[in-house]
């Protein structure tokens, strides 16, 4: 029903080298975490529309959160997250590089979308 965000992240050996398994859905970390960790949640979820019946797919806008106390670690970690997430998404977009001027943490924001056989 929903992707397997956390599975592909946590399997990947470069993106648990650095975050272990500090990865969290619904874009919810709990508020003691140490950074680095990863948050992700769904933007949107419309079936694959097909005239011939029911939809077969369903394509999950995933946003994919980075946060790492440094510029470089934020870098680092996002790259492993990427090379992670396009072996069976399609990343689509950046979206955010960035400092949070509450945790003073960096963040890099990934778009992508997985095609989910229902």
């Amino acid at each position: 029903m929903l992707p397997p965000i956390y599975s592909i992240l946590s399997a990947a050996t470069a993106v648990s080298a650095i975050v272990g398994n500090r990865i969290y859905p619904h874009a919810d970390a709990p508020l003691d975490v140490t950074a680095p960790y990863i948050t992700w949640f769904i933007v949107s979820a419309p079936p694959e529309i097909q005239l011939s019946g029911t939809p077969t797919h369903d394509r999950f806008t995933v946003q994919v959160d980075c946060w790492h106390p440094t510029s470089a670690g934020v870098t680092s970690l996002a790259s492993a997250a990427r090379t992670a997430l396009e072996a069976q998404c399609n990343v689509t977009n950046l979206l955010l590089n960035q400092r949070d001027p509450e945790t003073k943490l960096y963040r890099i924001a990934l778009q992508l979308d997985y095609f989910l056989s229902r």
